[in-house]
């Protein structure tokens, strides 16, 4: 076996990264195994309202790339999987995965009368905890593959088994088991994205202590029809409308303290919730960023449409202290506004914390022992030599566009590297 070489491609991670790199190997008629541990394909750009270039639900660009996969013969798609080791070489890899169970198997047409019967309620991962959803669910409304999934922790509730009996049916197995599969490749893209740096550690943030301190990752939920409020941009503590939200831009970011490089995509990610706080309340909606330096770089037409808005306050400073007005309910933020040297206050309804990107590789190493890491966790091996790529924000914080293309660009790498180009 030794010998062997294989021209067969496994991407890891179904985000948009992994989706653009499996379609684009795929397309050129070579074989992909497609693995993702979550319950569908998606990642975050499933989660945003919008996103950039073009400000569109994340849907007009996911739909198609679904689309293209499942016409594609090429593609095999794990969800619920997980790479667990890689051994071998360049051309000649074996790769284990584990599958994790559904509990279901596909084909049945019952599924819609099991989730619609089942009244047991457990916290919604795709909503990020926000709000509860049933043990028997879709993980989201356009979830690629279209199957349910049963919640693990509730496959013994007397709930669950009793809708399902009462469904009809026959396509769950609450029995089913984990299990291990072997591939072998020729090489591996790997595309699991990144994670918001947890910023409950900065005390004065307030994250720790208060239901209306959120983070950006968490407004793009409740600004979502698909999201814990249908879009409606409440406030979580009371369901208050949210009209007054603060922007913390750098909660972590650029400190020495907590997470030194900038991640270089929240600016224009808070400008363009800001545009949301607009869009929902536009007679008495009111944004406040409150920044160190504001980055644009190719979108400055958006950014400029930003600025020109009486209702969004661009301010230069950085805030010390978030904190609640105990009579009104309403939050404070406490910032040095340094073009007119003095600190203000802020009383706003929400508070939205700008936080960085950390690679998914900080917390879960490739497992290859020949990749290598710099001290944040981004990959800094060689993928001419170690013939695995990583892609998108596990090299560098980049935005959905750039991820896109870089994902096009490892697409044809890799095929090279299998072709022992």
């Amino acid at each position: 076996m030794a010998d062997e070489k294989y021209t067969r491609v496994m991407v890891v991670g179904g985000g948009i990264a992994g989706i653009t790199a499996a379609v684009e190997i795929a397309e050129m008629g070579y074989e992909v195994v497609l693995i993702e541990k979550s319950p569908s394909l998606g990642g975050r750009v499933a989660r945003l309202t919008k996103y950039f270039p073009k400000l569109c639900p994340p849907w007009c660009g996911l739909e198609i790339n679904y689309k293209r996969i499942k016409e594609n013969k090429n593609i095999r798609v794990f969800t619920l999987a997980e790479v667990t080791k890689i051994e071998g070489e360049v051309r000649n890899f074996d790769v284990k995965v584990k599958i994790n169970p559904r509990f279901v198997n596909p084909g049945a047409d019952q599924f819609d009368k099991a989730v619609s019967a089942c009244e047991v309620e457990v916290d919604d991962d795709f909503n990020l905890g926000m709000n509860k959803t049933k043990a028997i669910h879709y993980y989201h409304d356009m979830a690629y593959p279209r199957l349910p999934l049963v919640d693990p922790g509730s496959v013994n509730d007397p709930g669950v088994k009793d809708a399902i009996e009462k469904s009809g049916c026959k396509s769950f197995d609450l029995e089913m088991e984990a299990k291990e599969v072997d591939f072998k490749v020729g090489a591996v893209v790997w595309a699991t994205g990144w994670n918001p740096y947890d910023a409950k550690g900065i005390t004065y943030l307030g994250l720790d202590k208060y239901d209306d301190v959120i983070q950006n990752v968490e407004m793009e939920r409740l600004c979502s029809v698909s999201g814990p409020t249908e879009g409606k941009l409440l406030r979580p503590s009371d369901g208050k409308e949210a009209k007054r939200v603060a922007f913390l831009q750098c909660s972590g970011s650029r400190d020495a303290n907590y997470l030194p490089y900038c991640s270089g995509v929240c600016c224009l990610a808070s400008m363009k919730q800001s545009n949301y706080v607009r869009e929902q309340y536009p007679e008495d909606g009111e944004a406040n960023v409150f920044y160190i330096d504001l980055r644009s770089d190719r979108y400055f037409d958006f950014a400029q449409m930003v600025e020109n808005d009486d209702k969004i306050n661009l301010v230069k400073g950085k805030a010390g202290l978030v904190r609640r007005n105990d009579e009104t309910g309403d939050m404070i933020v406490t910032v040095e506004d340094i073009a007119n040297d003095e600190v203000k206050n802020y009383e706003v309804d929400l508070v939205v914390l700008a936080t960085g990107i950390v690679p998914e590789t900080a917390v879960n190493k490739i497992p290859y022992d020949k990749m290598e890491y710099n001290d944040y966790g981004f990959v800094t091996s060689d993928p001419s030599e170690t013939g695995v790529f990583p892609v998108g924000c596990l090299r560098k914080p980049v935005d959905v566009s750039a991820s896109i293309q870089e994902a096009t660009g490892v697409s044809l790498k890799a095929i090279q590297t299998i072709l022992g180009g």
